[in-house]
């Protein structure tokens, strides 16, 4: 999973292809770090189907600002570069696969 910064948003979810998770984090954040590991597994399962990127929200503060994510970690679902839907929190692989798949179809 690539980490982008606030100059390269536009260019990962406008210019792609496919649909694109954006997970929202910081490098303190607890439920930050066990969702990881977990979003790793579905975005190498959904293979082709789905990019996921990273941001950091303490390197590149203003994206995240402009989406009103609040609390960490926060996942926005993008088609077509549009935000078409919000998670925040973490959760388990079973959800989030459902989660993606539900924004997917």
């Amino acid at each position: 999973m690539k980490i982008i910064k606030d100059s390269e948003f536009a260019n990962e979810i406008k210019n792609s292809d496919v649909p694109v998770l954006v997970d929202f984090f910081a490098e303190w954040c607890s439920p930050c770090r066990q969702l990881l590991p977990v979003l790793e597994e579905v975005a190498n399962e959904m293979g082709d189907k789905l990019k996921v990127v990273k941001m950091n929200i303490d390197d590149s503060p203003e994206t995240p600002t402009n989406f009103g994510v609040r609390g960490i970690p926060t996942l926005i679902m993008f088609k077509n570069g549009e935000a078409v839907a919000t998670h925040s929190g973490a959760m388990t692989k079973s959800k989030l696969a459902a989660w993606i798949n539900e924004q997917l179809s």
